[in-house]
């Protein structure tokens, strides 16, 4: 039976966008809902970490859990899904440190 998917991507290839797109709508750029069996969704998945290159993506669907929903992620990203007790809870890593310019004395 299908079930709603959501698909935030960041800085992702035109290609995966395109790939996503016929699977899913590109509701606002870069986020995809749709209604997928879980067949399709984890092929969807898999195809999407393949090709997530320097970008990320996000999948969120539902799941027999306390929340009702699960959290994948492909890519490099500052939040990351944290389990909890059971609760999967967003952990925040720190932002890369940015070299400071040097002046000549």
């Amino acid at each position: 039976m299908p079930s709603m998917v959501v698909i935030p991507t960041t800085a992702v290839p035109d290609h995966l966008r395109g790939a996503l797109s016929r699977w899913t709508s590109e509701v606002v750029p870069g986020i995809f809902v749709g209604s997928l069996s879980a067949r399709v969704r984890d092929e969807l998945w898999h195809a999407v970490t393949e090709i997530v290159g320097n970008g990320a993506a996000v999948l969120v669907h539902p799941a027999a859990t306390e929340q009702g929903y699960t959290i994948r992620t492909a890519g490099t990203r500052r939040r990351i899904p944290a389990d909890f007790d059971g609760l999967t809870l967003i952990r925040m890593t720190a932002a890369p440190k940015v070299k400071k310019m040097q002046t000549p004395s």
